[in-house]
């Protein structure tokens, strides 16, 4: 595997839920993972994200993800950035929104269902569900604990087909897996 040129995720985990979760009732949100292009650019509002995340669409090299609730998809509750490597799947840049970061944040389980979303479509492609990204060092036992996650090297993590299983299994019941 090749060191992908990339800042390191600085995500945490905050739960991992069977969706997304309001974070003060705890209802359950059914969600939406949709690929986004270049067409889709206007739904990003730059008040909302801390990343450049019209930059991440205009790479060809890579696919950018939203996920929405089912009852509102016009509301981005976070993002994905993935690029096909050949043999795996690469996580470049994972955010939520502003509005569900934070002690005051409306949605918890956004950034594991995301995680999900990748192992899933690793998946798909034929790679057993195996995804890599670069970690924040003091988030790498976080990753370890959280998402089963395991260092390949240095930051370099790796999530693999058993713990990918696990994560699909949680947010994708209805999946053929």
């Amino acid at each position: 595997m090749d060191i992908p040129p990339t800042r390191p995720l600085d995500v945490e985990i905050d739960k991992l839920t069977n969706s997304i979760e309001n974070a003060i009732t705890g209802e359950v949100f059914d969600t939406s993972v949709v690929l986004m292009t270049l067409a889709h650019e206007k739904q990003i509002k730059k008040r909302d994200w801390y990343f450049d995340w019209k930059k991440e669409l205009k790479d060809i090299s890579k696919q950018t993800y939203k996920l929405t609730t089912i009852n509102n998809p016009t509301i981005i509750q976070g993002l994905l950035s993935l690029e096909d490597k050949g043999d795996h799947v690469f996580m470049h840049l994972l955010e939520s929104a502003t509005f569900n970061k934070g002690k005051a944040k409306v949605y918890v389980g956004v950034p594991g269902n995301l995680v999900a979303y990748a192992c899933k479509v690793a998946f798909e492609k034929g790679y057993d569900g195996f995804i890599s990204f670069v970690s924040k060092t003091v988030l790498r036992q976080h990753y370890q604990q959280t998402l089963g996650a395991k260092v390949l090297f240095g930051d370099t993590m790796i999530i693999d087909t058993p713990e990918a299983m696990k994560l699909i299994n949680r947010y994708f019941k209805n999946t053929y897996l």
